[in-house]
Order: C-alpha cells, then sequence, then structure tokens
C-alpha cells in the first residue's frame, strides 16, 4: 500500500473511526486498522467523498478576463470539489471536434481538478453529435438565450434528443422558453424587474417542451437549474431518466432581500421568491431535486459594476458550494446524507465517475473537515480571478485538505501540486 489515512470515516451510511488504503489513486481497503509506509492521521476530523460539480464555466478559452481553467479549478479544488464539467459557451464555442480537442488540450494543461467537457448542441451540428460524443462527456442544449449561449431553435428539439440519446451521453438543458422570453422583454433597472421578463412561466414552458420531446428516450436528461415553483411542481412525477438541479443562489437568496448591489445577483434564471426558494429547499430534503449544481459563471467587478439593463447575468460559486452546505448542515438545514447524495453521489452516477463514494475501487477523491471550524466567506479568502462573491459574510465551512486520486493536493489553505494536475474524465 501507497498510504494510509485515519480518522473518521464516512462509509456505507455513516462513520466509523479506520483507515484508507490507496494505491495507484485508487481505495483499495478500508479497515479498523492499516499501516503503510507513509500514513497520515487526520484524529477525529471527519473523511468525505469530494464534491463534483457538473456545472461550471470557467470561461476558457475567450473569455479568460474573468476565469480560465488554471484560476476556476484552483478555486474548485479549495472548495473541496474534486471533478468539475464546464460548458460550451465559450468563445470560440465547444461545437465541432475541433473546439473540443482544443479545449481538451488546454484544460489538461491548466487545470489543477479533474474536468470533464461538454459540447453544445446547436441547429446546424445535430448530425455530428455521434462524433463529437467521443470527444466530450455529454451535451448542453440552451432553449433561451442566455450569457454567450447558443440557442437551440425549439422545433429541432426532438430531433437533438434523439440524436444525444443514440450516444447514451447525459443531456443537460437550460430551460427558459426563448418565445416567451422575447413576449417579457424590457427594460429592467432592479431584480424584480429581471424576474418579471424571465418569469416562471417562461421555465414552466421550457419544461413542457422538454417533458413532451424526451417521451420514450432513456440516456440521462439533466434540467440544470431549477429555480420556480411552477417548475419544481411540473417536475414531481418526471419520467425516472430525467434529474433535476439546484444551485446554492437559488437556495439562498430571494429577490426582496437583496438591497443593494443588484447587478452581482443578476444571474438566468433568475433569484426569484422567498415562496420559490423554500420550494426547493423542500425538493431538496424530501428527494424530489436531485443534484447540487453551482453554475459557476464569473464575470469581474467592473462589468458587474454598470446599470442592472447592461450588466451580464452570472456569479461565481463553485468555491463556496460545499462549504455552504457543510454550514447549512451544521445548522441543521440539511442532513448529512442528503447533501453528499446530492453533491458526490447522483453526479457521479449519471456520468458513470468511479468518484462520489468512499468505497473500495472508486477513486481516493475525498476531503477531511473540521465541523468546528466555522469561517465567514470573504471574497479576499477565495480563487476565483473574478475576485467577488455573492456570499459575502456567510458561514461556511472549508475543508482543511483535499486528495485527488490519492494525493493530497490542498492542505492548511495551500495549493500543492502543479497545473496539469487535473485529467480529462467521462470520454
Amino acid at each position: 500500500m501507497e498510504l494510509t489515512i485515519e480518522g473518521k470515516i464516512y462509509h456505507n451510511g455513516s462513520f466509523e473511526q479506520g483507515c484508507l488504503a490507496i494505491e495507484q489513486g485508487k481505495i483499495v481497503a478500508i479497515k479498523k486498522t492499516l499501516k503503510a509506509d507513509s500514513h497520515l492521521n487526520v484524529g477525529t476530523n471527519l473523511i468525505l467523498p469530494a464534491g463534483i460539480d457538473l456545472h461550471v464555466h470557467f470561461r476558457d478559452p475567450g473569455f479568460t478576463h474573468k476565469e480560465d481553467f488554471s484560476t476556476g479549478s484552483a478555486a474548485a479544488a479549495f472548495g473541496g470539489i474534486s471533478c468539475v464539467f464546464d460548458m460550451p459557451n465559450t468563445q470560440p464555442q465547444t461545437i465541432s471536434t475541433q473546439t473540443l480537442m482544443e479545449k481538451a488540450h488546454l484544460a489538461s494543461q491548466k487545470s489543477y481538478v479533474d474536468f470533464g467537457l461538454y459540447a453544445a448542441v446547436t441547429d446546424e451540428n445535430i448530425g455530428r453529435l455521434a462524433e463529437l460524443s467521443t470527444l466530450c462527456a455529454g451535451f448542453k442544449i440552451f432553449l433561451g438565450s442566455s450569457t454567450h449561449s447558443l440557442r437551440l431553435s425549439p422545433q429541432n428539439l426532438r430531433d437533438a434528443l434523439v440524436e444525444t440519446n443514440r450516444t447514451k451521453k447525459i443531456t443537460l438543458l437550460h430551460a427558459e422558453d426563448e418565445h416567451c422570453l422575447k413576449a417579457h422583454e424590457g427594460r429592467e433597472q432592479t431584480l424584480v424587474d429581471h424576474l418579471r421578463c424571465r418569469s416562471a412561466e417562461c421555465e414552466e414552458t421550457a419544461l413542457r417542451a422538454i417533458l413532451q420531446n424526451a417521451h420514450g428516450l432513456s440516456s440521462p436528461i439533466h434540467i440544470c437549474h431549477i429555480s420556480s415553483c411552477e417548475g419544481f411542481e411540473m417536475l414531481r412525477k418526471r419520467p425516472r431518466n430525467i434529474s433535476v438541479g439546484v444551485t446554492p443562489h437559488h437556495l439562498f437568496f430571494d429577490v426582496h432581500s437583496l438591497n443593494t448591489k443588484q447587478a452581482f445577483y443578476k444571474v438566468n434564471p433568475p433569484i426569484r421568491s422567498s415562496f420559490d426558494r423554500d420550494t426547493l429547499w423542500y425538493g431538496v430534503n424530501n428527494k424530489l431535486i436531485d443534484l447540487f449544481e453551482s453554475d459557476h459563471a464569473p464575470h469581474t467587478e467592473k462589468e458587474k459594476t454598470v446599470d442592472f439593463d447592461s450588466a451580464p447575468s452570472g456569479v461565481p460559486g463553485v468555491e463556496t458550494l460545499y462549504p455552504l452546505l457543510l454550514a447549512s448542515m451544521k445548522k441543521g438545514q440539511i442532513t448529512l446524507v442528503t447533501l453528499l447524495a446530492l453533491l458526490c453521489e447522483k453526479p457521479s452516477q449519471l456520468l458513470h465517475l468511479p468518484k462520489g463514494k468512499i468505497e473500495v475501487g472508486r477513486d481516493a477523491d475525498f476531503v477531511v473537515v473540521d465541523m468546528k471550524k466555522i469561517e465567514t466567506i470573504t471574497a479576499d479568502h477565495l480563487h476565483s480571478k473574478c475576485g467577488w462573491t455573492p456570499f459575502e459574510g456567510f458561514p461556511a465551512i472549508f475543508p482543511t485538505m483535499v486528495l485527488i486520486r490519492g494525493e493530497s493536493i490542498i492542505e492548511d489553505h495551500q495549493l500543492l501540486v502543479k497545473q496539469g494536475f487535473g485529467k480529462c474524465v467521462g470520454v
């Protein structure tokens, strides 16, 4: 055995004081007592599976003044996320074998954590999805306009889903209907205006189209960032192959509680009412929402410090995702079983990864956590290039150590590996 780690291990749904043995990046044994030449004892600190974020925008290539794979993956690492999946709305857009290979090459040179890449489905590339599937972890479909997005025409949705279904890879959808968005279009000066222009009706209309066009298909389909009570209710009795994700910003904010710097909280879909927020928490705690996703979508402070209507939509969140949820668990807002199911286990299952659980045969991706060590989130201590966070002042529990494939990459707030440590997964 190359390494053994001793501590309070979360295994098979409960904690046990014991040891993990690691060889060639894999967990090879979990026992009460194990010894190797290299042995690490973390005392009574918790050893939990590392998180998987299946929805990030690292802005690389094309918008690297906001973020790149180096800074974005460093932020993920410090937040206890061992694997991320990057969205295709970069420049150039990830819609061909050429752009997929180019992005994979730059990510493999820069990323500190393991990563996967999505290809966008457009009206033009529907016939080439089988070819793209050999290079991507899954597909993204935008049904409504968002930041730098590639919108698919609604009349092509069935054909697109049939083609992605043939590849057996996951298809993720931004569920806002473009026709509805256009009908509600108007000048925006506040978050309430943004909510009116991107009403719950637009989410509901898109979800209805997805459910109709996905009928009879079996490959995984994922609805990104559910945000409304209406959307949630529509998906209560969804087919088993359709999963639903929720973001921290839709769980922790409501439109009437944000009175300052409103452009910084402008996102698509929008922050909604406290009733919508409470409905999403209900879904999380009653197994009606499947996973957490950050939708990490950074813009610079300069880009956000303009009049509301001109400000781009999106907030950073990959580094604070796990720490916020651990603090919520400490407060009794969520159980650990639910947290790990939604942040680790379900993403691993959907993307067919050997991660997400502490068990023999899986990657040795885990975090060490001191639950007594509650910190206050401040942008000064975070690592995204954008330099700000919507969660300034929130309580959080950051991991004291992060391991990926058995190698310690974060320890005592220090990054221990070089750029390029992360491996491409999901292809």
